[in-house]
C-alpha cells in the first residue's frame, strides 16, 4: 500500500512529505477497521480506498484558496481529513449529523496527531459558526442548489462553495439560486480512477 500510494501521488504530479503520506495510510488503515463495525463507506478494499478516497480527495488541494475550510456531510471525514493531512497550515471543520462519524473522526485526529480538523456533530442548517469560511466543500450533496441553500450562512464574504462532482450537469447549473453563479470548473485527474472528476467552484 505504501508504495502504491506513493506511485500515485508521483503519477498526479504531487509532492507529499514521507510523514504526511504515513498519516494518509494510518488513515485509510483505521476507515478499513472501523467499517466492519460501523459501516462508514461502501468501499471494503484498502486498495480501492486508496484512489477513491484518499486520491480522489488530495487532487483538489492545489485550488484551496484561503486558510479556512468546512466540509458538509464529512461522512467519515471526505475529503476534509486527507486535505488537513496534507495542508497543516489550514484549519478545517468536518461537520456530520452521525454520531458514529464524528466518533471515528475524533479518534483518527487523536491517533494521528492531526490537529488542524475541528469535529462538529450537527445538521448543516443548525450549525452557527462565529466566523464564516473560506471554502464550504462537499462531495456529498445530491445538486449545487441544495449545497449553496443549506449552507449559505457558511462561507465568509469573500468566501467560495467547492462541490467534487463527477461529470458537471448543465440542468443543475441552470438550476442555482439566481444569486449564486459557477465561477470555474476544474477537470480533475485522479489516477487509478476511471470516471470523470470536476471541482466546481461556486460564488454568491
Amino acid at each position: 500500500m505504501k508504495q502504491r500510494l506513493a506511485q500515485l501521488i508521483s503519477d498526479a504530479g504531487m509532492n507529499i512529505p514521507a510523514e504526511q503520506q504515513a498519516q494518509l495510510l494510518g488513515y485509510v488503515e483505521m476507515l478499513h477497521k472501523w467499517n466492519k463495525a460501523y459501516n462508514l463507506t461502501s468501499v471494503r478494499d484498502p486498495q480501492e480506498m486508496i484512489v477513491k478516497h484518499i486520491m480522489d480527495s488530495i487532487v483538489v488541494s492545489q485550488h484551496l484558496i484561503g486558510t479556512t475550510f468546512i466540509d458538509v456531510g464529512t461522512g467519515p471525514g471526505l475529503p476534509g481529513i486527507p486535505l488537513a493531512i496534507i495542508n497543516p497550515e489550514k484549519s478545517f471543520t468536518l461537520l456530520d449529523s452521525l454520531g458514529k462519524r464524528i466518533r471515528f473522526i475524533r479518534q483518527v485526529t487523536h491517533e494521528l496527531k492531526i490537529t488542524n480538523v475541528t469535529p462538529v456533530q450537527s445538521r448543516v442548517e443548525a450549525f452557527q459558526p462565529e466566523n464564516g469560511f473560506d471554502g464550504v466543500l462537499s462531495r456529498a450533496f445530491a445538486s449545487m442548489n441544495d449545497m449553496v441553500t443549506w449552507c449559505h450562512h457558511l462561507p465568509n464574504e469573500q468566501g467560495v462553495f467547492l462541490a467534487l462532482k463527477g461529470q458537471v450537469d448543465q440542468v443543475e447549473i441552470d438550476d442555482l439560486p439566481a444569486d449564486c453563479s459557477v465561477t470555474d470548473i476544474k477537470p480533475l485527474t485522479v489516477p487509478g480512477l476511471e470516471g470523470q472528476r470536476h471541482l466546481v467552484i461556486l460564488a454568491r
